[in-house]
Parts: structure tokens; C-alpha cells; sequence
């Protein structure tokens, strides 16, 4: 298969799948390494293609014509982190992102596309396992997410527990 049909093979395999698809895996399939898959994806996102890389594969987000997208800007300790992402999926929410804008580098993005409690419990468990510092550590615990929803309802509700917990950013 040379690079050109691999690229589509893997375009199609991403837009098929309902889960994120480790780069790894899809290299085995093909019989090619992992750097191969990933100089594809680099390729394919240069060409305009929806690919992102989340902690747990590469996706294809498909356009979502009759979902709400938000901009939400948060502020909470380390602590809070698990609360505050159940608090939005726990209401239908799905966090795309975690952005932060960081005084050398500008605005920095990692896709995290939690879309239920498991996600979110999967999500933790590599935080705690990789010992990892959040992005918000850098900004004293001010963030933004990217979150989708099905309505406006759903958008107020999620705003409205934020608030409550003290998570919403004041102005």
C-alpha cells in the first residue's frame, strides 16, 4: 500500500469508528511503525481533515450541525478537577478541550473529548497514574473548555452547578 492509499485507508478507518483509535494499533494493522501513522495524520490534518489526538487515540470529529458549542472559562484548585468534569458530563455535556493562555507561548490546546462519567474515571486514572501537573497549574487554576451540548437548557444548567461550586470564572 503505498502512502497515498494508506492515507485514505486510515482517513476512512478514523471516520468509521465510534472510539478513539490508538496510533500504534493502526500501524500494526498496517504493518508500518507508529512514526509512519503519525506523519499520515500530520499529512491529512495539512489537508483540512478533522483529526485530533486525545489521551486515548486519534478521532475524526465529524461536524455536529445541530449541537451547541460553548467556551467556558473555569477557575479551581488541582483538587476540583474530577468534580468540575463530572459536574459537565454529568449533564450531557461533552468536553472537547482544556485551553490555557500561557504568557510565552499563547494559547495552548489538548483535546480531551470526555463524553460520560467512564471517560472522565479513564481520564483521572492517567492523571493520578502519570503524576501528571494539569495545563491549569500553569495559569493559578484558570482554564477554559470547549464543551458541546444538545440545547441551550442543558448549556444553563451546566453553567448554573459551575457557579454553584464556585468553579465559574468570576469576572
Amino acid at each position: 500500500m503505498n502512502s497515498k492509499e494508506r492515507k485514505i485507508y486510515i482517513l476512512n478507518l478514523l471516520q468509521n469508528s465510534s472510539v478513539p483509535l490508538k496510533g500504534q494499533d493502526i500501524a500494526e494493522g498496517l504493518g508500518v511503525t507508529r512514526q509512519v501513522i503519525v506523519k499520515d495524520i500530520a499529512l491529512l490534518r495539512a489537508e483540512g481533515k478533522n483529526i485530533i489526538a486525545t489521551p486515548e487515540g486519534y478521532m475524526f470529529l465529524s461536524k455536529e450541525f445541530n449541537k451547541i458549542r460553548r467556551v467556558i472559562a473555569v477557575c479551581h484548585s488541582t483538587e476540583n478537577i474530577e468534580d468540575e468534569l463530572k459536574v459537565i458530563v454529568s449533564y450531557g455535556g461533552i468536553i472537547e478541550d482544556v485551553i490555557i493562555e500561557h504568557p510565552l507561548y499563547g494559547e495552548l490546546r489538548a483535546m480531551l473529548m470526555l463524553k460520560n462519567l467512564y471517560d472522565v474515571k479513564k481520564f483521572m486514572e492517567k492523571f493520578l497514574e502519570y503524576k501528571a501537573e494539569p495545563l491549569s497549574a500553569l495559569t493559578g487554576g484558570v482554564h477554559l473548555h470547549t464543551i458541546v451540548v444538545e440545547d441551550e437548557d442543558t448549556v444553563k444548567k451546566i453553567i448554573e452547578e459551575l457557579k454553584k461550586k464556585n468553579y465559574l470564572l468570576k469576572e
